[in-house]
């Protein structure tokens, strides 16, 4: 292993210890979307999406949040509206604090449109879908 190796491995190691057991996904159909845009002086702009989301299973309603930072630039966001099918992966909320019950968006993928925030390998949704159908068949 060369040394960019070791240290994405050690980042990899060292979020997975910090947040790993509060990571989550979720699918489903988007119900709500609200996107604020501020921008203080012109230098920093902060941009923040608040998603709700009707699972495919279950009978709730996920709410999730997205926020981002950038100097001079605008922050980058896809396009999400009512009613596209949507898969959010993201960290859940600490317990006993006031957004417990967030997830605060890591990535988000339209089926719909077939986009999403930060590129990834689809095929391992197709995986999961195929083995998850298994284990119901089951």
């Amino acid at each position: 292993m060369g040394f960019k190796d070791k240290m994405s491995k050690y980042f990899t190691d060292a979020y997975m210890e910090k947040y790993g057991d509060r990571m989550t996904s979720t699918a489903g159909t988007v119900l709500s979307v609200k996107i604020e845009e501020k921008n203080i002086l012109g230098i920093i702009r902060k941009l923040t999406a608040h998603i709700l989301i009707k699972p495919d299973m279950g009978k709730g309603v996920v709410k999730t949040q997205y926020k981002a930072r950038k100097w001079f630039k605008k922050p980058t966001f896809i396009d999400v509206k009512q009613g596209h099918k949507v898969i959010v992966m993201g960290i859940e909320g600490e317990k006993g604090k006031a957004d417990s019950e967030v997830i605060t968006i890591s990535n988000i993928a339209n089926l719909t449109t077939k986009k999403d925030l930060h590129p990834f390998d689809h095929n391992q949704i197709k995986k999961a879908r195929q083995q998850a159908t298994r284990m119901r068949a089951r």
